[in-house]
Order: C-alpha cells, then sequence, then structure tokens
C-alpha cells in the first residue's frame, strides 16, 4: 500500500483525496495548501494532517507519491514548484492538467523525472474509460486499418477569463492526448479563433492538426456551450472502418468498411461508469497500479512525457493564431 500525499486543495484537489482513501493500493497521510482554511478543512473532513508548505510536509510524511493539483494562472501555473519539490524529495507524481503552460518548466519537470528513475505522470483522464480502452483495443487488432483521419470535439461553459488563450490551453490538453492516444505525434497545427458574445478571450477555437503518420485531424473545442449538452465527441477513420466515441465513457461505435452491421459498446447502467467523477477513479487507480508493481517511468500511460506533448502542440497552436500561419510543433 502506498502512502500518498495531496497538493492543493480546491475542489479537484478534494476530489483526489477522497479518491485515494478508497483505494485499495494507498492510504492518504497528508494534505496541503498555502490557504490554511482549505488546508484545515480538508484536514478535518478527511481526518488526516494538515500542512501549509510542502516541503514541510515531504519531509514529515516521506509519502510514496504525491498528487499535485494546485491551481494558478490559465489552471496551469502552480504545478511547477510543487512537482519540483516532490520530485526532489524522492516521491512519484500525478500532476494535474495541463502539466504546466510554460513549456521550459514542463520540460524540466519530465527530464527531473527521468533523471531521479521516478514516475510521473499527468491527469489525462479520458483515456482511461472503457470505451476508450474498447477504441484502443479495435485500433489495436487492426480493424480500422491503415488510418486516414480524426475528427475531436469537446465543448463546456466556464465563463472564468484570463489569458486570451485560456480555453485552448486549458481544456485542450485532454482532447490533443485522445487525439495523440490514437494516431500518435503532431507534425504541425493551424488554429483559428472566436468569440462569443461578451467574451474577452478566445472562448471557441478549430485546429486543423497534421501527424507525424500522415493522418490528418479536425479538433473544436469551445468554453461558450451551456451545460446539458453531450460534451465530447473523437471520431477516428481507417481504410478498414472508423469509431466513434460519445461523451468519453458514455458509447463507442465501430463502423467497420464495407459492413451494415456495427458494433456498440454502451456504458452499463448496473456496473458502468456512474459519472465523470468516475474517470478521475479509474485514473488514479491505474497510476496507483502502476508505481505498486515498478512499472519503468518511461511505460506510465498518460505519463509527463504525453502531458508535455500535448502542450506542445497547444503553445504551436497559440503561436498559429497568432501569426494565421501553420506552425510546426517543436
Amino acid at each position: 500500500m502506498l502512502k500518498v500525499a495531496v497538493i492543493g486543495l480546491g475542489p479537484i484537489g478534494n476530489r483526489h483525496a477522497q479518491i485515494y482513501q478508497q483505494d485499495p493500493l494507498a492510504v492518504l497521510v497528508g494534505v496541503c495548501d498555502i490557504n490554511r482554511a482549505r488546508a484545515d478543512e480538508a484536514s478535518a473532513n478527511l481526518h488526516v494532517p494538515a500542512f501549509y508548505d510542502a516541503p514541510t510536509m515531504l519531509a514529515a510524511l516521506k509519502p510514496d507519491l504525491v498528487s499535485v493539483t494546485t491551481g494558478g494562472y490559465e489552471y496551469g501555473s502552480d504545478h511547477f514548484i510543487p512537482t519540483m519539490q516532490a520530485l526532489e524529495a524522492g516521491c512519484h507524481v500525478l500532476c494535474e492538467k495541463p502539466i504546466c503552460n510554460e513549456i521550459p518548466k514542463a520540460q524540466q519537470m519530465v527530464d527531473t523525472a527521468r533523471t531521479k528513475g521516478l514516475r510521473l505522470g499527468v491527469n489525462l483522464n479520458h483515456r482511461f474509460t472503457p470505451a476508450a480502452r474498447l477504441a484502443k483495443q479495435w485500433q489495436n487488432e487492426n480493424r480500422l486499418g491503415h488510418l486516414l483521419f480524426i475528427n475531436m470535439s469537446m465543448w463546456i461553459f466556464n465563463p472564468n477569463e484570463s489569458s486570451p488563450y485560456f480555453q485552448i490551453k486549458a481544456l485542450h490538453p485532454h482532447t490533443v492526448d485522445i487525439m495523440r492516444h490514437f494516431c500518435g505525434d503532431v507534425e504541425a497545427v493551424h488554429c483559428l479563433g472566436a468569440k462569443a458574445p461578451g467574451r474577452k478571450i478566445w472562448s471557441t477555437a478549430t485546429f486543423n492538426l497534421k501527424f507525424k503518420n500522415g493522418v490528418v485531424g479536425t479538433l473544436t473545442g469551445s468554453y461558450d456551450i451551456q451545460r446539458g449538452h453531450p460534451m465530447e465527441r473523437c471520431e477516428v477513420a481507417g481504410v478498414n472502418g472508423r469509431f466513434v466515441i460519445d461523451d468519453m465513457y458514455r458509447q463507442a461505435t465501430l463502423y467497420p468498411a464495407g459492413d451494415p452491421v456495427k458494433s456498440v459498446f454502451t456504458n452499463p447502467v448496473f456496473g458502468g461508469m456512474r459519472d465523470f467523477e468516475e474517470t478521475f477513479r479509474n485514473r488514479l487507480h491505474v497510476f496507483l497500479d502502476e508505481v505498486s508493481r515498478g512499472l519503468p517511468p518511461e511505460q506510465i500511460d498518460g505519463s509527463g512525457a504525453d502531458g508535455l506533448a500535448a502542450q506542445k502542440v497547444l503553445a504551436a497552436a497559440v503561436e498559429s493564431l497568432e501569426t494565421g500561419r501553420m506552425i510546426a510543433v517543436a
């Protein structure tokens, strides 16, 4: 059983902590937030010690694994320092997305974990659903054949604003990760943005992507769609067929080429995923299992390297939006 601590106790951090308390592979040993009221409230609810700075907690508790669930500017600016502190203390780290919106710092996080032989994961939870797993199985079984294109979309309502590129940087680590999960590394990207009435940021955007293996794709995302509607769709097509994943876990459908009979997975009413929180539960358990089994760091599913690769695509997208050009991904 792994000793686990959580740094950052907003809604997401509390969700991580509660899930760890319910997972048989973990024992939650402490929580930390620079906001003393949040740390104390979580401590009282979870019945574990509260700390107000990460180095003190890391030295006192010596956890095996740390979740970094801090927020900050564009939801990602506060991940770097606590992640580095945890890695320097010898802890495996599961970092919330985006890994870091500053590419040099994200690279340093990945490099430090690699140098120290530690496991660094990112909460790219959309790839950890039964529907996504089955779609990957169909791909591995060559049910799609040579890949041709991918169409991806995701939209939620988020009235918050920070930088002009907040929606691009904060929402799309998930979508770009799913696209890379099925189609590999991205070579170049072109991005166009739109602003809904009353918005100052690029609250809706569309991307054209070229992958290194020749696949082409589109991505559309928005912070302007009210809740109550479906929020995500992924379509991947090859010469032998295509699949569609609706809402991450709700349904996956395989359409074989030249065959009118399709295969459909529907999330079960009993025994299936109850809600979006289950995607966190699945993702955290996978990371706990990988660390418990001693899986080599380079084989981590949804790794720091995956998170970094997604951010590089998004950095190129921002440059494209600024310049109007197709931008090569670094």
